[in-house]
């Protein structure tokens, strides 16, 4: 059986490498979610925030157009704006009109590609502010560019609903590293999705347009490409539903037959029926996310909402504090 090492690969990719293998070898098939996002996962993520059915990215987008001011206001003036997960950092523009004086913008993201382009347009149409890149997984201690000013309030941003990917132990974890990168003088700024009629969830997660089914596929064809494996994406279909137990929408890869599947040497049996799960995303009530916050060392100090309370954008600050 090859491994990972014995490939000589990048160390980016032998660390894809060992998750998939390992995650195929569970007696439950899964696949970190992280890697959807290669430059065409991105591209086709972002085309879901344009669709009808996707109703987090509009509704965030809405309370920022209400309430970015008074978010800013919160951020105080000369900040450094730390994104988690900035993808293209459509929301971010939105905040950073509002911010007074921001001394940097920090995107993090694991697709460098994806990561520098949309880095490289902030920093073309803000370009009194210092744009300092970082490619990597946030879930990981992450090392800030040593340029940024020292005395500058360091802000942890974290829009959209990325928090939801993580199950209730990673995302404490998350929290934590955010309460620790701010520090007694600093803060977070979180976008939740709060839970919702059913109605309305699970369309979210299988549009018409069939966008989130290539969106789900597409980490297949990133497998065959980068890690010679030879899945048959025409014999798995996307599946994507609401735990009401858990709390989550859970999407996974169906394999239709009973196949064996190649992964970098490593022969994979699939059943038909069998499923690898791909993605969770957990949906919350204010006073569950209070609660898995303070958990990560962090208090809720104001909030703003939608409307119809489908979306909820929340200022913390480190408990110590």
């Amino acid at each position: 059986m090859s491994t990972p090492g014995s490939l000589r690969l990048s160390p980016a990719v032998a660390e894809f490498a060992t998750d998939v293998l390992e995650g195929l070898a569970r007696e439950h098939k899964a696949i970190p979610s992280k890697y959807f996002y290669d430059e065409r996962g991105s591209a086709l993520f972002d085309e879901i925030t344009e669709l009808a059915e996707y109703y987090p990215t509009r509704t965030e987008r809405s309370i920022l157009e209400v309430d970015a001011r008074a978010m800013a206001a919160r951020l105080g003036p000369g900040c450094v704006l730390v994104e988690y997960g900035s993808g293209s950092s459509v929301k971010t523009r939105l905040l950073l009109d509002a911010l007074e004086s921001p001394a940097a913008y920090v995107p993090i993201d694991v697709s460098e590609e994806h990561l520098l382009r949309a880095a490289a347009g902030i920093a073309g149409d803000y370009p009194g502010l210092r744009v300092e890149p970082v490619v990597g997984d946030f879930m990981q201690p992450i090392e800030l560019p040593s340029s940024l000013p020292a005395t500058a309030r360091r802000i942890a941003y974290f829009p959209g609903s990325t928090i939801g990917n993580f199950v209730p132990g990673e995302a404490r974890r998350l929290l934590a590293g955010m309460a620790s990168l701010a520090g007694a003088d600093g803060g977070a700024l979180i976008g939740v999705d709060l839970e919702k009629p059913l109605s309305v969830l699970e369309p979210a997660y299988n549009d018409a347009r069939g966008v989130t089914a290539a969106f789900n596929l597409n980490v297949l064809r990133r497998i065959n490409e980068e890690l010679d494996g030879d899945f048959d994406l025409e014999s798995f279909e996307h599946l994507a539903f609401y735990s009401e137990v858990d709390h989550r929408i859970e999407m996974h890869l169906v394999s239709t037959v009973a196949q064996e599947v190649t992964v970098a040497g490593s022969t994979f049996h699939f059943t038909a029926g069998e499923t690898i799960h791909t993605e969770h995303s957990h949906k919350y009530t204010r006073a569950r996310f209070e609660e898995l916050a303070r958990l990560g060392g962090l208090t809720i100090v104001e909030g703003w909402t939608d409307p119809r309370e489908w979306f909820g954008v929340f200022y913390l600050e480190p408990a110590s504090a």
